[in-house]
Protein backbone atom coordinates (compact mmCIF):
# COMPACT_ATOMS: atom_id res chain seq x y z
CA UNK A 1 0.00 0.00 0.00
CA UNK A 2 2.80 2.40 0.93
CA UNK A 3 4.63 1.62 -2.31
CA UNK A 4 1.44 2.29 -4.29
CA UNK A 5 0.94 5.67 -2.60
CA UNK A 6 4.59 6.57 -3.15
CA UNK A 7 4.43 5.65 -6.83
CA UNK A 8 1.19 7.62 -7.28
CA UNK A 9 2.70 10.66 -5.57
CA UNK A 10 5.84 10.51 -7.73
CA UNK A 11 3.75 10.14 -10.90
CA UNK A 12 1.64 13.15 -9.91
CA UNK A 13 4.78 15.18 -9.23
CA UNK A 14 6.36 14.35 -12.58
CA UNK A 15 3.06 14.95 -14.40
CA UNK A 16 2.78 18.40 -12.84
CA UNK A 17 6.39 19.13 -13.76
CA UNK A 18 5.88 18.10 -17.37
CA UNK A 19 2.74 20.20 -17.60
CA UNK A 20 4.48 23.28 -16.17
CA UNK A 21 7.41 22.93 -18.59
CA UNK A 22 5.09 23.14 -21.60
CA UNK A 23 4.14 26.73 -20.74
CA UNK A 24 5.93 29.99 -21.38
CA UNK A 25 6.40 32.11 -18.30
CA UNK A 26 7.25 35.76 -17.71
CA UNK A 27 8.14 36.84 -14.16
CA UNK A 28 8.48 40.46 -13.03
CA UNK A 29 9.47 41.14 -9.44
CA UNK A 30 10.86 43.83 -7.17
CA UNK A 31 11.74 44.51 -3.56
CA UNK A 32 12.63 47.24 -1.10
CA UNK A 33 15.65 46.13 0.93
CA UNK A 34 16.30 47.86 4.29
CA UNK A 35 19.96 47.00 4.63
CA UNK A 36 22.83 47.78 6.95
CA UNK A 37 26.25 48.19 5.36
CA UNK A 38 29.50 47.45 7.18
CA UNK A 39 33.11 46.78 6.33
CA UNK A 40 36.27 48.28 4.92
CA UNK A 41 38.06 49.19 1.72
CA UNK A 42 41.43 50.57 0.68
CA UNK A 43 44.39 49.94 -1.61
CA UNK A 44 45.26 46.43 -0.40
CA UNK A 45 43.74 43.22 0.91
CA UNK A 46 45.09 43.28 4.50
CA UNK A 47 43.76 44.99 7.65
CA UNK A 48 46.66 47.48 7.63
CA UNK A 49 45.80 48.60 4.09
CA UNK A 50 42.06 49.19 4.56
CA UNK A 51 39.94 51.61 6.59
CA UNK A 52 36.88 50.41 8.51
CA UNK A 53 33.90 52.71 7.92
CA UNK A 54 30.60 53.23 9.74
CA UNK A 55 27.95 53.38 7.02
CA UNK A 56 24.42 54.75 7.20
CA UNK A 57 21.51 52.33 6.92
CA UNK A 58 19.63 52.68 3.64
CA UNK A 59 16.54 51.41 1.84
CA UNK A 60 17.73 50.00 -1.48
CA UNK A 61 15.74 48.97 -4.54
CA UNK A 62 15.98 45.76 -6.54
CA UNK A 63 13.97 44.31 -9.42
CA UNK A 64 14.15 41.48 -11.92
CA UNK A 65 12.63 40.04 -15.08
CA UNK A 66 12.78 36.32 -15.90
CA UNK A 67 11.63 34.38 -18.95
CA UNK A 68 11.05 30.61 -18.89
CA UNK A 69 10.30 28.29 -21.81
CA UNK A 70 9.80 24.55 -22.41
CA UNK A 71 12.86 23.89 -24.66
CA UNK A 72 15.07 21.50 -22.60
CA UNK A 73 18.58 22.35 -23.86
CA UNK A 74 18.19 26.14 -23.98
CA UNK A 75 18.54 27.84 -20.57
CA UNK A 76 16.00 30.23 -19.14
CA UNK A 77 17.12 33.80 -18.57
CA UNK A 78 16.84 36.18 -15.65
CA UNK A 79 18.01 39.80 -15.49
CA UNK A 80 18.15 41.45 -12.06
CA UNK A 81 19.24 44.94 -11.00
CA UNK A 82 20.21 46.13 -7.50
CA UNK A 83 21.27 49.54 -6.18
CA UNK A 84 23.65 49.91 -3.21
CA UNK A 85 24.20 53.59 -2.39
CA UNK A 86 25.39 54.66 1.04
CA UNK A 87 27.57 57.17 2.91
CA UNK A 88 29.77 56.73 5.96
CA UNK A 89 32.68 57.94 7.98
CA UNK A 90 35.53 56.95 10.28
CA UNK A 91 38.49 58.20 12.28
CA UNK A 92 41.50 56.13 11.29
CA UNK A 93 43.94 54.82 13.91
CA UNK A 94 46.87 54.36 11.51
CA UNK A 95 48.20 55.71 8.25
CA UNK A 96 46.17 54.22 5.41
CA UNK A 97 46.42 54.55 1.65
CA UNK A 98 42.93 54.75 0.14
CA UNK A 99 42.26 55.09 -3.57
CA UNK A 100 45.81 56.28 -4.22
CA UNK A 101 45.90 58.89 -1.43
CA UNK A 102 47.62 58.45 1.95
CA UNK A 103 45.60 59.54 5.00
CA UNK A 104 47.32 60.03 8.36
CA UNK A 105 46.46 58.59 11.75
CA UNK A 106 43.57 60.30 13.63
CA UNK A 107 42.20 61.95 10.50
CA UNK A 108 38.41 61.91 10.17
CA UNK A 109 37.22 60.64 6.80
CA UNK A 110 33.88 60.79 5.03
CA UNK A 111 33.01 58.44 2.21
CA UNK A 112 30.39 58.10 -0.49
CA UNK A 113 29.85 54.65 -1.98
CA UNK A 114 27.47 54.57 -4.93
CA UNK A 115 27.22 51.07 -6.37
CA UNK A 116 24.85 49.14 -8.57
CA UNK A 117 24.97 45.89 -10.48
CA UNK A 118 23.02 43.96 -13.07
CA UNK A 119 22.92 40.17 -12.90
CA UNK A 120 22.59 38.23 -16.16
CA UNK A 121 21.62 34.66 -15.24
CA UNK A 122 21.19 31.60 -17.45
CA UNK A 123 19.57 28.71 -15.60
CA UNK A 124 17.86 25.34 -15.95
CA UNK A 125 14.88 23.98 -14.03
CA UNK A 126 15.12 20.54 -12.42
CA UNK A 127 11.61 20.70 -10.96
CA UNK A 128 8.81 23.19 -11.59
CA UNK A 129 5.47 22.51 -9.89
CA UNK A 130 3.31 23.74 -7.02
CA UNK A 131 5.20 21.64 -4.45
CA UNK A 132 8.81 22.09 -5.48
CA UNK A 133 10.84 24.28 -7.81
CA UNK A 134 14.62 24.00 -8.14
CA UNK A 135 16.86 25.95 -10.54
CA UNK A 136 20.61 26.05 -11.13
CA UNK A 137 22.79 28.07 -13.47
CA UNK A 138 25.46 30.72 -13.93
CA UNK A 139 25.38 34.47 -13.32
CA UNK A 140 27.50 37.28 -14.73
CA UNK A 141 27.34 40.20 -12.28
CA UNK A 142 28.10 43.50 -14.01
CA UNK A 143 29.26 45.77 -11.15
CA UNK A 144 29.50 49.54 -11.50
CA UNK A 145 30.58 51.71 -8.54
CA UNK A 146 31.87 55.14 -7.64
CA UNK A 147 33.80 55.64 -4.38
CA UNK A 148 34.87 58.97 -2.94
CA UNK A 149 36.81 59.63 0.29
CA UNK A 150 37.49 63.07 1.78
CA UNK A 151 38.83 64.51 5.04
CA UNK A 152 38.52 67.83 6.85
CA UNK A 153 41.61 69.38 5.22
CA UNK A 154 40.00 68.97 1.79
CA UNK A 155 42.20 66.04 0.83
CA UNK A 156 40.11 63.79 -1.42
CA UNK A 157 40.38 60.66 -3.53
CA UNK A 158 37.91 58.85 -5.74
CA UNK A 159 37.66 55.83 -8.01
CA UNK A 160 35.32 54.50 -10.68
CA UNK A 161 35.01 50.72 -10.58
CA UNK A 162 33.50 48.40 -13.16
CA UNK A 163 33.90 44.71 -13.77
CA UNK A 164 32.22 41.37 -14.40
CA UNK A 165 32.01 38.83 -11.56
CA UNK A 166 31.08 35.25 -12.60
CA UNK A 167 28.98 33.39 -10.04
CA UNK A 168 27.06 30.16 -9.52
CA UNK A 169 23.28 30.41 -9.18
CA UNK A 170 20.83 28.29 -7.15
CA UNK A 171 17.14 28.85 -6.41
CA UNK A 172 14.40 26.79 -4.80
CA UNK A 173 10.74 27.26 -3.86
CA UNK A 174 8.82 24.91 -1.56
CA UNK A 175 5.05 25.15 -1.62
CA UNK A 176 2.94 24.74 1.52
CA UNK A 177 -0.29 23.07 0.31
CA UNK A 178 -3.67 24.73 0.94
CA UNK A 179 -2.09 27.85 2.53
CA UNK A 180 -1.15 30.08 -0.42
CA UNK A 181 2.33 30.27 1.14
CA UNK A 182 5.70 29.37 -0.34
CA UNK A 183 9.16 29.25 1.23
CA UNK A 184 11.93 30.34 -1.13
CA UNK A 185 15.71 30.67 -1.14
CA UNK A 186 18.12 32.02 -3.74
CA UNK A 187 21.87 32.49 -3.90
CA UNK A 188 24.64 33.71 -6.20
CA UNK A 189 28.16 32.91 -5.01
CA UNK A 190 31.83 32.52 -5.89
CA UNK A 191 35.05 32.16 -3.88
CA UNK A 192 38.59 32.07 -5.30
CA UNK A 193 42.02 33.73 -4.98
CA UNK A 194 41.24 35.60 -1.69
CA UNK A 195 37.96 36.82 -3.10
CA UNK A 196 34.50 35.88 -1.86
CA UNK A 197 31.29 37.26 -3.27
CA UNK A 198 27.85 35.98 -2.35
CA UNK A 199 24.31 37.30 -2.46
CA UNK A 200 21.76 35.12 -0.65
CA UNK A 201 18.15 35.55 0.40
CA UNK A 202 15.48 33.49 2.10
CA UNK A 203 11.83 34.32 2.67
CA UNK A 204 8.17 33.52 2.31
CA UNK A 205 5.67 34.53 -0.35
CA UNK A 206 1.88 34.66 -0.21
CA UNK A 207 -0.33 34.27 -3.27
CA UNK A 208 -2.93 37.04 -3.52
CA UNK A 209 -4.02 36.21 -7.07
CA UNK A 210 -3.67 32.83 -8.80
CA UNK A 211 -5.43 32.04 -12.07
CA UNK A 212 -4.66 30.98 -15.65
CA UNK A 213 -3.94 34.54 -16.80
CA UNK A 214 -1.77 35.98 -14.01
CA UNK A 215 -0.34 35.21 -10.58
CA UNK A 216 0.49 37.88 -8.01
CA UNK A 217 2.51 37.18 -4.86
CA UNK A 218 3.83 39.38 -2.07
CA UNK A 219 7.16 38.48 -0.46
CA UNK A 220 8.94 39.06 2.83
CA UNK A 221 12.43 37.88 3.68
CA UNK A 222 16.05 38.44 4.67
CA UNK A 223 18.96 39.12 2.31
CA UNK A 224 22.71 39.21 2.90
CA UNK A 225 25.46 40.14 0.45
CA UNK A 226 29.23 40.10 0.84
CA UNK A 227 31.81 41.68 -1.48
CA UNK A 228 35.35 40.68 -0.57
CA UNK A 229 37.18 41.89 -3.66
CA UNK A 230 40.89 41.74 -4.40
CA UNK A 231 41.90 44.28 -7.04
CA UNK A 232 38.70 44.53 -9.07
CA UNK A 233 39.59 47.42 -11.37
CA UNK A 234 41.94 48.67 -8.61
CA UNK A 235 39.36 48.26 -5.82
CA UNK A 236 39.98 46.23 -2.64
CA UNK A 237 37.08 45.72 -0.23
CA UNK A 238 35.52 43.60 2.48
CA UNK A 239 31.93 44.88 2.56
CA UNK A 240 28.72 43.30 3.84
CA UNK A 241 25.11 44.36 3.29
CA UNK A 242 22.26 42.65 5.14
CA UNK A 243 18.68 43.28 6.20
CA UNK A 244 15.01 42.48 5.65
CA UNK A 245 13.11 43.10 2.44
CA UNK A 246 9.53 43.25 1.21
CA UNK A 247 8.45 42.86 -2.40
CA UNK A 248 6.07 41.50 -4.98
CA UNK A 249 6.17 39.15 -7.99
CA UNK A 250 3.86 39.01 -11.01
CA UNK A 251 3.78 35.88 -13.18
CA UNK A 252 2.13 35.94 -16.63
Amino acid sequence: MKKTLLAASFAALMSTTAQADTLLGLYIGGQIWANEASGSFGDGDSNTEQALFDFDDKNQGSFYVAFEHPIPLIPNIKIASTTLDTVGGTTINQNVKILGTTYNVNETLDTTLDASFVDYTLYYEVFDNDLLSFDFGLTARDLDAYIKVSESNAKTSDLDVSGIIPMAYLSTIIGLPFTGLNVFAEANFISFDNQTVYDAQIGVSYSILDNLAVDFDVTLGYRKMKMELNDLDGFYSDLTYDGFFAGAVVHF
